[in-house]
């Protein structure tokens, strides 16, 4: 299969300041529609400037919130369910979760489990001298908190996945 060459035009910032105007555009898309291999495109080039230690920073605490945030749905779904502040609303918390969330069952208490293998992991797992890598996500917990495990026990299996996975998140 032979390729007709290029037409690409590149446009290069700076090397003209005269947008083109709306009419050339039109007839460009009338010939593109009427032979679409000679179609011309136009690409613009943009600068894309290094982060500074402040950009750096605030990227790294809002990746770390995002991390957290399925630790965070959790905490507040165990708190809404515990203290049944769906009541005035709904009969049942499964119904809540339904309507406000649109969880199903099982997902509102997988949620809620995997926050406290999350939880259990922080208080059992070793951090003196090493830093083991945490769950970033509610899916990487639900083996253990299927596994209805001890919390130590849920740690040491953390631990061993982790190792197996090269000191990286399984």
């Amino acid at each position: 299969m032979n390729k007709p060459p290029s037409r690409r035009k590149k446009v290069i910032p700076g090397a003209s300041k005269e947008p083109k105007p709306a009419a050339d555009s039109v007839k460009e898309n009338t010939f593109e529609q009427d032979n679409p291999a000679s179609a011309t495109i136009t690409v613009t080039a943009v600068e894309i400037r290094e982060l500074t230690e402040e950009e750096q920073s605030l990227r790294l605490h809002l990746e770390r919130r995002v991390e957290r945030a399925f630790l965070e749905a959790g905490q507040a779904l165990m708190e809404l369910r515990d203290r049944r502040l769906y009541r005035s609303t709904h009969r049942t918390f499964e119904e809540y979760c339904r309507d406000r969330f649109n969880y199903s069952r099982d997902a509102a208490y997988l949620k809620i489990s995997a926050t406290v293998v999350y939880e259990n992991l922080q208080k059992f797992l070793p951090t003196i001298g090493r830093q083991i890598p945490m769950p970033t996500n509610e899916r990487q917990l639900r083996f253990l908190a299927k596994a209805e495990l001890e919390p130590a026990v849920q740690a040491d299996v953390w631990q061993q996945a982790v190792e197996q996975a090269g000191n990286k998140i399984p």
